[in-house]
């Protein structure tokens, strides 16, 4: 397979191709351009989350060819995952042909990425550090989302803040977004502190390849951490909905018990829904908590219940050190990549981030 374009190595406009397994879809990329970029770019839809090497959600075989990661290796991809010829796509450029397995995302791939105003209608405050939003799109307007996606919120310098929303698909056409307060975030500081009903912002959206696989008959296993329950709250509310019979465990570990901000609803759903099994799982409970439930690591209670997880599909979501440990130590118990998605929360305190 010749690269696309020039052949001399040395231009700017070097191009390789790819080609994808199992779709047939063939593509160029240019120089330093990454696979998933280029991808994007030809109207292609693979899985992807955050765009910065540290979710893995992007993740991709190398049947032939080699990449390399010029922005420095990426952060959830681990030197045995590479060795095994995975590579992160959303960083990876190519220095040669490729052919590449990765499933591309055919039920998306027809939803519009859209920038919309919405209004703010409602605020909770369920904890100390976490305040949902109730957004409400014009009257005639649409969001189209698969349940686990996320959306931008567009700042007016331009920045954005990205949110999972946290909800299905609602016939009023609402919103919600999970907003936890970061010690020097600039956005959640400024809903916890000035941000009022009947406000206005400005959304982009759906991005994110993180939403339920139907296709699949596999029992799931969610894995959530702190706000990493939205994703994963969309996804269930949308699969009670369309009357999803598979067998589902929820692990949702948090800090102390204050921090279960959604503790009764899940709770209720495990009552009414006899599929799903819900597992909290707190690290530092407080004295006064008297927790008799699960403590520890949340992946590692998955791991203390489900020995081998070669039968199951799974879903983490949360901080990158919940979801770095469920891609390093899931593999060992039988869980194949190809069944693994996530959805990492990333906290940038330097630049005023907050979450994505």
């Amino acid at each position: 397979m010749p690269p696309v374009g020039t052949t001399d190595e040395t231009s700017p406009l070097v191009s390789y191709s790819v080609k994808l397994v199992p779709s047939g879809h063939e593509y160029g990329v240019g120089a330093d351009e990454s696979v998933l970029d280029a991808a994007l770019s030809n109207g292609l839809s693979l899985p992807y989350g955050c765009r910065t090497g540290t979710c893995g959600t992007c993740r991709g075989r190398l049947i032939e060819g080699e990449v390399d990661y010029p922005e420095g290796w990426p952060r959830a991809l681990s030197e045995t995952e590479a060795q095994e010829r995975w590579a992160l796509l959303c960083r990876a450029v190519p220095r040669t042909d490729l052919l590449v397995k990765v499933p591309e995302i055919v039920v998306g791939s027809d939803l519009p990425v859209r920038t919309l105003p919405c209004r703010v209608v409602e605020r909770e405050q369920p904890a100390h550090d976490v305040i949902i939003l109730h957004l409400k799109l014009p009257e005639g307007e649409v969001l189209q989302y698969l349940p686990g996606q996320y959306l931008d919120v567009l700042m007016r310098d331009g920045r954005r803040r990205s949110f999972s929303i946290a909800n299905a698909p609602r016939p009023d056409d609402r919103l919600t977004l999970h907003i936890r307060h970061v010690p020097g975030g600039e956005f959640s500081g400024y809903v916890f502190e000035h941000l009022k009903t009947r406000a206005l912002l400005r959304v982009r959206g759906p991005l994110g390849g993180f939403f339920l696989r139907e296709r699949s008959a596999r029992a799931l296993v969610f894995v959530a951490g702190g706000t990493g329950l939205a994703p994963i709250k969309a996804i269930l509310e949308d699969a009670f909905q369309r009357g999803d019979a598979r067998p589902m465990h929820l692990y949702w570990g948090v800090r102390a018990q204050r921090d279960l901000y959604l503790h009764d609803l899940v709770t209720a759903w495990s009552r009414e829904h006899g599929n799903l099994t819900y597992i909290p799982v707190l690290s530092e409970p407080a004295d006064d908590d008297r927790w008799t439930g699960r403590t520890g690591l949340v992946h590692q209670a998955v791991l203390e219940d489900i020995s081998d997880l070669g039968p199951y599909e799974v879903y983490s979501s949360g901080p990158p050190v919940m979801v770095d440990a469920a891609w390093e130590t899931f593999p060992s118990h039988g869980l194949d990549p190809e069944h693994h998605f996530s959805d990492t929360f990333e906290f940038a305190y330097v630049t005023g981030a907050d979450t994505v």
